[in-house]
């Protein structure tokens, strides 16, 4: 296993469409198993493979206390969802911001695991927002992208600021 680069907005990258996976083999297995831990070294709940710059529809989550439930979604997709919810988000791509987003409360999402097994999950609270906000990834939009140009641009300001610090 590997610990992966997680690319940081405004990277390009971060805006590219990922595509099915069609091929479910030892390869996909290797790069599940570096996402899982990388979600793991960083910390963080979830990650999307366009993250980590592998444009394919491969999505970790794990949003328990203890960290021993990583939840893997392979072509995943909403097929039903309700309510609002009032969680805030964050991003291993975007550090150090948090900003509320509207998603819904409850989703129930239907996809593969690594070994191209069928399942459908049904979530809700933090849980159905991170499969939603890593969905989204997989589209190629980064979460800031909700909010006003206004916040848009001062998040990008905090973060040109904060990478020159680091430089």
């Amino acid at each position: 296993m590997a610990l992966l680069n997680i690319l940081r907005y405004p990277d390009a990258r971060l805006h590219k469409v990922a595509a099915p996976v069609t091929v479910f083999d030892e390869n996909l297995k290797k790069l599940v198993a570096d996402m899982a831990e990388t979600l793991y070294a960083v910390p963080g709940i979830g990650l999307a493979a366009t993250q980590v710059d592998v444009h394919k529809q491969v999505i970790v989550v794990d949003v328990s206390e203890r960290r021993d439930t990583l939840i893997v979604l392979v072509n995943p997709e909403i097929v039903e969802a309700t309510g609002v919810s009032d969680i805030e988000e964050g991003c291993l791509s975007v550090p150090t911001i948090y900003e509320l987003v509207e998603r819904a409360e409850r989703v129930k999402v239907r996809a593969y695991d690594q070994n191209g097994n069928a399942f459908t999950l049904e979530a809700q609270g933090l849980l159905s927002v991170c499969i939603q906000h890593e969905m989204d990834h997989l589209k190629g939009k980064v979460f800031i992208e909700y909010l006003s140009q206004l916040k848009q641009q001062r998040i990008r300001a905090k973060l040109a600021k904060q990478l020159r610090k680091t430089a």
